[in-house]
């Protein structure tokens, strides 16, 4: 009895030198992305490290060695963000909208980002759930009214719905959008929508439909239909475009835009340009009136 539990012994003690042995000739093949504090980013399989450094393997440079002192971020990359070796980071919030009209993608819970156009007009978006998002805007005409005592300040709230129907390929957006005048004692005009958008978040194709109402004039009769398109070509780059056609009684109109966007972390930059253009017989059209605003991402969550 004492020979068979030795040599059970024995048995299991080999078992496990084998497992062992095979854990740590198995690497890990998972690509990572390096961000280090002078800016560089390194792609590669971290080969090993040690409480100083880090020893990555890469396509195009072969192995590094990385001070760990110099390193701000080691993230996993998806197969999403990697294209012909080019590591593309992600940007919900460079995703959710055009220049300005929604797209059916959502911002994720605890995500937003700060807009800016035109210097005048300012707006906070943020993900309450990975479906539900709310933005809040305004124009401080407070701030160029200094003295005055009656100050108009126009006041704008956008709440949406988003529903992924099928991932990166289908996303239906619901929602709205409400304008009021804080210091007039009028009621608040808007507008109704739904859009619904085909394509990846890098390059994707939107179609919508708004219906305009006011709180003392009901909802229009006739839907405004927008067709917007997005193609992120670089990792940094992307052109987009954002159209609408407005028709209301025997009137109709087209607004027309282009543009590009430079997409950073910390930043994105839309510039470009609009026009109006007339259907209807006997109307002027409009000259190309330049576009520029700011995007600053932000997340609420903790250690994001």
């Amino acid at each position: 009895m004492k020979n068979l539990i030795l040599l059970g012994l024995a048995i299991a003690s080999c078992f496990l030198q084998i497992t062992a042995s095979k854990a740590q000739v198995t690497p890990d093949t998972s690509l990572v992305v390096i961000e280090t504090t002078d800016g560089n980013q390194y792609i590669g399989v971290i080969v090993s490290q040690t409480e100083e450094s880090i020893l990555l393997r890469t396509e195009t440079i072969g192995e590094i060695s990385l001070q760990k002192s110099s390193v701000k971020s080691i993230k996993p990359v998806k197969k999403t963000e990697l294209k012909k070796g080019e590591y593309w980071f992600e940007n919900p919030y460079a995703t959710t909208r055009y220049f300005y009209n929604p797209s059916g993608y959502g911002l994720p819970a605890g995500q937003g980002y700060y807009q800016n156009t035109w210097i005048f007009m300012n707006q906070v978006s943020v993900g309450i759930t990975d479906n539900v998002s709310i933005g809040l805007g305004m124009v401080p005409t407070f701030l160029f009214a200094l003295g005055e005592e009656d100050v108009v300040v126009p006041l704008w709230i956008t709440p949406k719905v988003s529903i992924p129907v099928k991932e990166d390929k289908v996303n239906i957006g619901l929602g709205a959008l409400y304008l009021t005048l804080i210091g007039e004692d009028v009621g608040g005009v808007g507008i109704l929508y739904g859009v619904s958008t085909f394509g990846p978040k890098n390059k994707n194709l939107s179609l919508g439909l708004g219906w305009g109402y006011a709180t003392e004039g009901g909802i229009a009769k006739r839907p405004t239909l927008s067709i917007s398109y997005i193609h992120r070509g670089k990792p940094k780059w992307a052109f987009l475009t954002e159209n609408y056609f407005i028709s209301a009684g025997n009137e109709a109109a087209l607004i027309l835009s282009g543009g590009a966007r430079h997409i950073g972390k910390k930043l994105s930059i839309d510039f470009g340009g609009l026009t109006f253009l007339a259907v209807t017989e006997g109307q002027d059209t409009f000259p190309i009136i330049p576009w520029l605003s700011i995007a600053v991402p932000f997340n609420l969550k903790k250690g994001k």
